[in-house]
């Protein structure tokens, strides 16, 4: 499943994905859809599988996310 963070500024979704890339996560910087929200514009897409590991990469580094949604 594909889930999307979104964030409330630009540099939390660039710092999410440098954090999790250093992982060998698979994330990508993409728009928000505008359904989910109108925030900073950007968000991050992510597997499902690895929200785990996410969850804790952001606890550990302070990055910010607003919500995490599952599509």
């Amino acid at each position: 499943m594909k889930c999307i963070a979104t964030f409330n500024v630009t540099s939390m979704a660039i710092m999410f994905e440098r954090a999790c890339r250093k992982e060998s996560l698979d994330v990508k910087v993409v728009p928000v859809p505008r359904q989910l929200s109108a925030s900073c514009g950007l968000a991050c897409s992510y597997d499902f599988n690895d929200e785990d590991k996410i969850r804790s990469i952001c606890e550990k580094k302070n990055i910010e996310v607003v919500e995490y949604h599952h599509l």
